[in-house]
């Protein structure tokens, strides 16, 4: 196949070419998600050489297993984040901590509305600190929850494929989180 056509392929249809070995098409589907992957494990391991190896080994465990690929009604990048989401876990077991790059240590700025006056941007500005504070008082997994939610903006069905939970139980961990935030916020404000 030509690569006009080959970048018109579906998903699956890359993924049907993949799984009977064509190279091309396993290529096709590393275009497509590696940028999301990498920035993935990079939220959690914040190191961008620790994040380029363990995306390059997600890819090449995929290309590996792709055989083995079974179609569960879920997106083929939920079967890339659950192999990311392993292999960052041992990571951080190999490394014997647990490393949480800040947000704002990114790179990534959420976009600031233009403000009529400055003192209503310094008060959006410590609240996001607030915010960011909370986040990173909680625990690993409901802050990978919350990057996957807002930042890579995965369904709850892909967030359970990933963390190996169900879909009932990832909605049950959102609202959990959320309440967490709001009670840590509320403490936070407490103490002002």
């Amino acid at each position: 196949m030509d690569d006009s056509h080959m970048a018109d392929l579906s998903d699956a249809e890359a993924l049907a070419l993949a799984r009977a070995g064509d190279k091309e098409a396993f290529g096709l589907l590393y275009q497509r998600y590696v940028q999301r992957i990498y920035s993935y494990i990079y939220y959690r391991v914040g190191h961008a050489q620790e994040a380029e190896d363990l995306t390059a080994r997600v890819f090449y465990r995929a290309m590996q297993h792709i055989h083995r690929y079974e179609e569960r009604g879920l997106p083929f990048s939920a079967y890339l984040y659950r192999i990311a989401h392993n292999l960052v876990a041992n990571w951080h077991r190999d490394q014997g901590r647990r490393k949480e790059i800040a947000l704002e240590d990114t790179g990534w700025n959420p976009p600031v509305a233009s403000e009529p006056h400055p003192e209503h941007h310094l008060i959006r500005m410590e609240e996001e600190e607030r915010l960011l504070n909370a986040i990173r008082r909680l625990p690993p997994e409901r802050q990978e929850l919350l990057i996957l939610k807002f930042v890579e903006r995965l369904s709850n069905a892909e967030i359970g494929q990933i963390l190996g939970r169900s879909e009932g139980a990832i909605k049950s961990l959102y609202h959990r989180t959320l309440l967490a935030l709001r009670a840590e916020l509320k403490a936070q404000q407490e103490e002002d």
